[in-house]
């Protein structure tokens, strides 16, 4: 069950989990923790909610590994209060747990509770680590605290000893990249021990195309495909950004490169829960058994939206 998780087969693995208590076996922490996780990835908060109850019925004693992944669990759905209650309730404190905490508010840039977490967590006496510090830059960065963001990145290796990681600069660059600072965020990135990490140049690229700025996009894009050409995703997201700029000659060469190495990107899909069923919708995909009228209301929906004005953008 756990195998199937890890590889990004949650459906599978809560099947299996199923199958389990059907066939009258008895979950332990381990299976719990899995399930939490596969819930957690898929965002379905009701069959989360379900393992929750039936770990408690079942009396089973809780450890740091399951009470995270439930913490985590309760996080990724969008539930934060209950994710809060457990870790006062369930969670001992440590910089494992901690960090869960501050990742948890982050994701979802809760950037008051991130801070205020960060220094509970200092008051207690607990030192931060990578993970910790990431999630803080994140949180900077969605708030537009540059300032503050400086402060925290500085103090990393100044006051920790920590050496940041191209992620860690990445969230700087995206940090000055959504205060509009373009040039600080390019200059950043080329003075850093990370410039030959492609994450940096992808969260430049992403700046770049949030303030139309062309003429720095086409360095960054350059730098970004260089580094690791092999991906494609890393084309897609080159096209997507050439696309916004409408230079679709640009475009054009990119979908051609991927099709004359038989590249192909993992189809994205969208996932949501009605009446505790997860139904899942592939792009590019028909199999689901309401496709035609999901598409006909689609279709009534745009009507509806171009008669108040609304005018879509296709190079998105």
């Amino acid at each position: 069950m756990e195998g199937y998780v890890q590889i990004g087969l949650e459906e599978v693995g809560l099947s299996m989990f199923h199958k389990m208590r059907k066939n009258g076996l008895i979950p332990d922490h381990y299976s719990f923790a899995s399930v939490f996780r596969a819930c957690a990835s898929l965002a379905i908060l009701e069959q989360g909610r379900q393992a929750h109850a039936l770990w408690i019925k079942c009396q089973i004693s809780g450890n740091l590994v399951v009470n995270s992944a439930l913490m985590d669990m309760y996080f990724k759905c969008t539930s934060l209060s209950e994710g809060h209650i457990v870790f006062e309730k369930f969670l001992d404190r440590n910089i494992v747990t901690w960090s869960a905490l501050i990742s948890g508010y982050g994701q979802h840039g809760r950037v008051v509770e991130v801070i205020e977490s960060f220094h509970r967590m200092l008051d207690e006496g607990f030192r931060p680590n990578h993970v910790t510090f990431l999630a803080v830059l994140s949180a900077c960065s969605h708030g537009g605290l540059v300032n503050k963001g400086w402060e925290y990145f500085t103090s990393m290796t100044r006051d920790y000893g920590i050496q940041p990681k191209g992620k860690h600069y990445a969230a700087m660059v995206d940090l000055l990249g959504r205060a509009g600072r373009l040039a600080d965020a390019y200059e950043f990135v080329v003075n850093s021990p990370c410039k030959d990490h492609p994450v940096v140049w992808g969260a430049l690229l992403g700046a770049c195309k949030n303030h139309g700025n062309m003429d720095l996009a086409k360095i960054a894009a350059k730098n970004f495909f260089k580094l690791e050409p092999g991906s494609a995703g890393k084309y897609v997201v080159l096209s997507n950004a050439y696309a916004s700029f409408g230079l679709w000659d640009n475009v054009a060469e990119i979908r051609s490169a991927m099709n004359e190495s038989g590249m192909r990107k993992e189809p994205g899909y969208s996932m949501i829960e009605i009446q505790r069923e997860a139904h899942f919708f592939f792009m590019e995909h028909n199999s689901h058994e309401k496709t035609e009228e999901l598409h006909q209301l689609i279709e009534d929906l745009t009507c509806v939206l171009k008669d108040m004005g609304y005018a879509p953008d296709v190079s998105k």
